[in-house]
């Protein structure tokens, strides 16, 4: 089988889908035996593939097609002539904004989340019109599509008005190889001579975007935290501003407390560890994920987690975390407070969290996406095997 798989929305590696297409493409090159893998890659981010030059075909792509709308069209009309002229028996577009109306072979998505669904305002409206409409049509056109989780694959059949049958669950692995538990102490120093951050701190690790991610809320549950309680903690972000930032530097500049909140940019990978490993407790309070790596990163590095349920995170994180209604500020506090000051509590947590970060590995997901490629080609259900039932993943 001639797999190939487009790149283009890798974004220099700064985002969740980049971490994804990473890690995804690495684990299937060492599972190809037969098969072949073909990658499509913008001119100046083939660097960041030439660990895998021995395993794949690497075509660069113009910079010329990398702003979105470009990238879109590119999609449309240059990359199915690529397909036919690779031989490739299956095409893995890993984004819906790209998904392929031509059919050049068989065609497999992956779809992150439907996040214009849920969240009002979270993109402009060129792209909420886009993700609820014109994705809509193109889902119709793929072979199968990869869901990265079963609140994912619901949306998938409920907004798109697809057939279960054509949709797998996959989920999403963790390189343990980098997030994984180590001396505490010694990423405390690490942060404290990189960061400056010398008190215990709350970590969230997000792109500073308003109002999906619910920084402004966790602000102001931080602000009521300090004021309860007078503690020293400190409130950390790691993100760089996306879409709607200001409002949450306007928040941070109104906060009382804005002294004790610090906003890191984007976390290099040698100190994302790092950075998990010396917090003391990790809040994800997003409004909506399709999937959620960054509290399952913080598990598996020894962090307590507290954690919205919403979208797919109750079923990613599952019992492992302390969990609360982000929209509920009086909640949030009430949770920051009590695992803050029971030191028990973050014990169980983090016991708990890295028994349930074990589950997700990116083997696993590479052997269940060939899988998928196979079912596309001979366009018949996925195999029953793929996927877990949120109450099937085992602590």
């Amino acid at each position: 089988m001639n797999i190939g798989m487009s790149t283009s929305v890798v974004q220099r590696g700064k985002t969740g889908v980049g971490q994804y297409v990473f890690a995804l493409v690495t684990a299937l090159s060492r599972q190809l035996n037969r098969h072949e893998l073909t990658l499509f890659v913008l001119e100046e981010d083939v660097a960041l593939f030439n660990s895998l030059r021995e395993s794949a075909t690497i075509v660069p792509i113009s910079e010329q097609f990398r702003p979105p709308v470009k990238d879109i069209l590119w999609h449309q009309t240059i990359l199915p002539s690529l397909a036919r002229a690779h031989r490739l028996d299956v095409l893995h577009v890993p984004s819906y904004r790209r998904m392929l109306w031509p059919r050049p072979c068989a065609l497999v998505t992956t779809i992150h989340d439907l996040a214009p669904f849920h969240v009002a305002g979270k993109y402009d409206w060129k792209r909420m019109i886009y993700g609820r409409v014109v994705a809509r049509r193109l889902a119709h056109r793929q072979d199968k599509i990869i869901a990265v989780s079963q609140n994912t694959a619901d949306d998938v059949v409920r907004f798109f008005k697809l057939p279960a049958k054509k949709v797998a669950v996959v989920h999403n692995g963790l390189d343990h190889t980098r997030f994984f538990p180590d001396s505490s102490a010694v990423a405390q120093e690490f942060i404290r001579q990189r960061y400056k951050l010398h008190q215990p701190f709350f970590l969230y690790v997000a792109r500073l975007e308003h109002p999906g991610k619910n920084h402004v809320r966790l602000i102001e549950a931080f602000n009521r935290f300090k004021v309860e309680t007078r503690s020293d903690w400190q409130l950390v972000f790691g993100g760089s501003d996306w879409h709607g930032a200001k409002a949450i530097h306007a928040a941070i500049g109104q906060s009382p407390f804005r002294s004790d909140i610090r906003c890191l940019g984007f976390v290099a990978d040698d100190a994302l560890p790092k950075l998990y490993r010396a917090a003391s407790v990790f809040v994800h309070p997003s409004l909506f994920e399709g999937f959620g790596f960054p509290p399952l990163e913080a598990m598996a590095c020894g962090c307590p987690v507290l954690c919205s349920t919403r979208g797919a995170l109750g079923e990613i994180v599952g019992p492992a975390a302390a969990t609360v209604d982000p929209e509920d500020v009086t909640a949030l506090t009430r949770q920051l407070i009590a695992i803050a000051s029971v030191p028990d509590l973050r014990t169980t947590l983090r016991e708990a969290g890295l028994a349930r970060a074990r589950y997700f590995d990116w083997q696993r997901a590479a052997a269940q996406t060939l899988e998928v490629y196979t079912a596309a080609l001979k366009a018949e259900p996925a195999p029953s095997s793929i996927g877990v039932e949120p109450q099937a993943i085992k602590d």
